[in-house]
C-alpha cells in the first residue's frame, strides 16, 4: 500500500483538502463529529467533481454518437480486412482522422474518476488506520474516524467488522449502486438506441447492462462506507444527467428520438423537414398545412410572336428597308415600296394607251 499512497499522495492533499472545507460547513449545522457532517462533505466532493466535468461529459456524448455512426462502415473495414490486422488498424485510425473523433474520449470521464475515487478510498483508509492524511490535523482524522452514519463507521467496510449493522448498511449501498448502475444502462438500451441499425455496440451494451452491477458486488464489501456514499452518489448524477440528455438530445433514430419529435411537432417547434425551430422562430407557431400543400404562384406565360402572311412580311420587309422600292407583276401593276402601299410616295398608276 506504500507505493499506492505515493503514487496518490498528491490526490490525498486535493480531496482531504475538499473534505474539510465542506465539513467545516456542514459543522455549523451538525455535530462536527457527526456522520452527517462528514457524509455530507463526501457528497458534495461528488458535485464538485462531476460538475468540473461537464465538458467532458459532453465531448464523450459526441464522441459516442460519432462511434454509433461508424459503426456500419467499421465492420465493413473488418470484413474486408479480416486477414490483415494491420491493414484493419490503419483503416480504422484513418476512418477516425475523417470523422474527427477518438475512441478513448468515451472513456475519458471514467478514467478521471477512477483517481479521485482512488484517493477518497486512501484517505479513508488512513483514517481509519489513524494516521494523519493530507491536509487533516490529528484532530479531524480521530472526528472522522469515529463518525458514524446509520449506525455504522464511515471509514468501515463490510469485511473489516463482524458488526451486523455495519454490514447491513454496506449491504444496501452495494445494492443501491448495482440497482442505479443497472438502470443507467437499461434506459441506454431501451429508448436512447437507433433499433433500425443492428451494430455491435448494441450487444456491447447489452453485456455492460448485466456485467457491470456485478463488479460492484464483486469489490463494494472491500470498500469503505466513505466511498460507498461517494459510488453511490455518482451513480445518482450519472442516472439523472442521462435522462436530461435522453430527453434533450437523443440518439436520431431512437425511441426517445421519436418521442422529442412528436413533443416538438405538438409545440410547433418542428420544419416540415423535421429539423427543430429555433430562436425567434421557434416563438411562433407554424401552420398545421404542410409546406407541399400550399399552392404555388403561376409561372409567368412568354408570349409567343403571332404569325405574319406573306403580304404582311412583303409589306414590312419594304419598310425596314428604308423606303427602297420593290417591282413585282401583280395584274399589270406595278407596287412601289416607301410604306408598302399601292399609289402612295409619288406612284402613279400608268395610263391605258388609246
Amino acid at each position: 500500500m506504500q507505493f499506492y499512497d505515493t503514487i496518490l499522495s498528491p490526490l490525498y492533499y486535493v480531496v482531504s483538502a475538499v473534505l474539510v472545507c465542506f465539513h467545516g460547513m456542514f459543522s455549523k449545522v451538525f455535530n462536527p463529529d457527526s456522520g452527517w457532517a462528514w457524509g455530507l462533505s463526501i457528497v458534495l466532493l461528488v458535485l464538485v467533481v462531476r460538475a468540473a466535468m461537464i465538458p467532458i461529459f459532453t465531448k464523450q456524448i459526441k464522441s459516442m454518437r460519432t462511434m454509433q455512426a461508424l459503426q456500419p462502415k467499421m465492420k465493413v473495414i473488418q470484413e474486408k480486412h479480416k486477414n490483415d490486422r494491420q491493414r484493419q488498424s490503419e483503416e480504422m485510425m484513418k476512418l477516425y482522422r475523417e470523422a474527427g473523433t477518438n475512441p478513448a474520449a468515451s472513456c475519458l470521464p471514467m478514467l478521471i474518476q477512477i483517481p479521485i475515487g482512488g484517493a477518497l478510498y486512501g484517505v479513508l483508509r488512513l483514517i481509519s488506520e489513524g494516521h494523519k492524511v493530507g491536509i487533516f490535523t490529528q484532530a479531524q482524522v480521530n472526528s472522522a474516524k469515529n463518525a458514524h452514519i446509520f449506525g455504522a463507521p464511515i471509514s468501515g467496510t463490510f469485511y473489516s467488522t463482524d458488526i451486523t449493522s455495519v454490514r447491513i448498511v454496506a449491504a444496501i449501498f452495494i445494492a443501491l449502486m448495482c440497482v442505479t448502475q443497472f438502470m443507467t444502462t437499461r434506459q441506454i438500451m431501451t429508448k436512447n438506441v437507433d433499433l433500425t441499425v443492428k451494430t455491435p455496440y448494441m450487444q456491447q451494451q447489452r453485456m455492460m447492462m448485466y456485467f457491470l452491477p456485478l463488479i460492484y458486488v464483486f469489490t463494494g464489501p472491500a470498500m469503505p462506507i466513505g466511498v460507498l456514499i461517494y459510488m453511490f452518489t455518482t451513480n445518482i448524477w450519472t442516472l439523472g444527467q442521462q435522462l436530461v440528455i435522453i430527453r434533450n438530445n437523443p440518439t436520431p433514430g431512437s425511441i426517445a428520438w421519436k418521442e422529442r419529435q412528436a413533443r416538438l411537432k405538438a409545440a410547433g417547434k418542428l420544419n416540415a423537414d423535421g429539423t427543430e425551430i429555433k430562436g425567434l422562430a421557434s416563438l411562433v407557431k407554424s401552420s398545421d398545412k404542410p409546406v407541399e400543400d400550399a399552392v404555388p404562384e403561376p409561372a409567368p406565360v412568354r408570349q409567343q410572336p403571332k404569325r405574319q402572311t406573306k403580304s404582311q412580311r412583303t409589306s414590312g420587309g419594304g419598310g425596314q428597308q428604308g423606303g427602297g422600292t420593290k417591282t413585282a407583276p401583280s395584274r399589270g401593276r406595278a407596287t412601289t415600296g416607301g410604306g408598302g402601299n399601292r399609289n402612295q410616295g409619288g406612284g402613279q398608276s400608268p395610263k391605258k394607251k388609246s
